[in-house]
């Protein structure tokens, strides 16, 4: 590597982890020193013939990394010439330091799972290859759900293929809506904020209910910012415009003040601080509705149980929960065998087995028809209501700076999830502090 595109790289990754390093202590950045060096190792072709390239994830819970795995080993063993390294780096929110500091080292993963919505940082690393030649020429591209590659896309060109999809929906107890005399599922915020109202129940009057319409996720991080998101889409809103920060769009306020009314008619309690995915409260009956995804372990669990779609504003919808699979640059023989199994991973085969093994939707056209998957649905028919919302589920952005931006807005949500401010006056602060530093630094 030239000593000047060296420098650039290590200039553009500072301007990314600056963020991280005021939260991380050093400790970790060692431990993610370490985990490079050991991978290393593991870089050099270990036969002659057979190429070894390492797949960096951070797939949960254990048993969906276990579907994983499986299909991994059925990869490696039909292929004499690629063994694919499925190594878990850890939960993604601690890996992008990680991964950054891979980059900078020039020792990255031969594939990277993650969101999409880092693709605009690894864009401007140099850190990964696109992928719209390779998969043109590919008769499996005909079988991909098609608005989950134009997800994926930035600046005109295919950054990453999809591993999965999925999207939110609202699980309700059916044997809750029951007792309070609700026969239907609310279609509209509306709706909605009164179901919320008739599902909370204070039995001694004390004022603290013990069962409450919906659980609200509390908490700045991504899952707060991921769950809100439907509700700015189903108002018409954006946080982006013309690549900037657009935090104070009127969708935007409308879609947080409505978190924030359920809040004041006391029909909606917070999770704990960054736990708004767990769902405990939900199976014990404490709350009735919970904004999750077809992961849920909800349908693990032995409790009633249904789900219905995002309710309207002006518009269905709802947000997309793709991971996805990157190419970093490496080698060209190394790419090449990375993208044989990008191939495999999108197949009708993996997508059958992972699908049903997961709950996550499968991203290949003949898997969702297959009779296997089909079969599947029909003992879970709460999974078409997921299905049936693909077509209205949109992506986060998947600019440059977004965890800039997710911070803020999730800084915004808090804040006005715990009465410091206003859904208007929270969301407008975002938007200043972003204002100050978003050409400067966007991480």
């Amino acid at each position: 590597m030239k000593v000047s595109t060296f420098i650039s790289k290590i200039k553009a990754a500072l301007q990314y982890c600056f963020y991280y390093i005021r939260q991380l202590s050093f400790l970790i950045i060692v431990l993610s020193l370490c985990l490079i060096l050991s991978s290393c190792q593991n870089l050099v072709k270990k036969n002659a013939g057979v190429v070894h390239i390492n797949l960096w994830q951070g797939i949960n819970p254990p048993v969906n990394r276990d579907v994983f795995q499986k299909l991994v080993d059925k990869f490696n063993q039909t292929h004499d010439d690629i063994q694919v390294d499925s190594i878990f780096a850890g939960a993604l929110e601690q890996q992008l330091p990680k991964v950054l500091t891979a980059v900078v080292g020039n020792v990255p993963p031969d594939i990277l799972s993650f969101y999409p919505q880092i693709t605009g940082q690894l864009v401007e690393l140099g850190a990964i290859q696109p992928l719209e030649d390779w998969l043109n020429k590919s008769p499996i591209k005909s079988e991909v759900t098609s608005n989950l590659l134009e997800e994926l896309q930035l600046d005109g060109h295919l950054w990453s293929v999809p591993l999965y999809t999925a999207n939110l929906g609202i699980f309700y107890r059916p044997d809750l809506f029951k007792a309070a005399g609700i026969t239907t599922t609310p279609k509209t915020w509306e709706e909605l904020r009164q179901v919320a109202k008739k599902l909370t129940i204070d039995r001694n009057g004390d004022n603290r209910p013990e069962q409450y319409g919906i659980l609200l996720p509390l908490g700045k991080g991504e899952w707060t910012v991921f769950s809100w998101f439907p509700f700015l889409l189903s108002n018409g809103g954006e946080v982006v415009k013309n690549n900037q920060p657009n935090l104070i769009d009127s969708g935007a306020i409308a879609a947080l003040k409505f978190w924030e009314n359920l809040l004041k008619d006391g029909s909606a309690t917070l999770s704990p601080p960054e736990r708004g995915y767990e769902e405990d409260s939900f199976i014990a009956g404490r709350v009735a509705m919970q904004i999750t995804g077809p992961w849920t372990y909800i349908a693990k669990s032995n409790v009633d149980y249904d789900v219905f779609p995002i309710p309207v504003s002006v518009q269905p919808a709802t947000v997309t929960a793709t991971g996805n699979l990157f190419v970093m640059k490496t080698t060209p023989e190394r790419e090449k065998a990375a993208m044989k199994f990008l191939e495999y991973v999108l197949s009708e085969e993996f997508q059958t087995e992972w699908s049903i093994g997961t709950g996550f939707l499968p991203v290949n056209i003949k898997s969702a028809q297959s009779k296997a998957y089909q079969q599947y649905l029909s003992q879970k028919p709460w999974l078409k209501v997921f299905m049936e919302q693909i077509p209205v589920a949109n992506a986060r952005p998947t600019i440059a700076g977004y965890s800039r931006l997710s911070d803020s807005l999730g800084r915004a949500i808090e804040s006005t999830l715990m009465g410091r401010s206003t859904a208007e006056k929270a969301l407008k602060m975002a938007q200043e502090r972003l204002d100050l530093i978003w050409d400067s630094n966007k991480n």
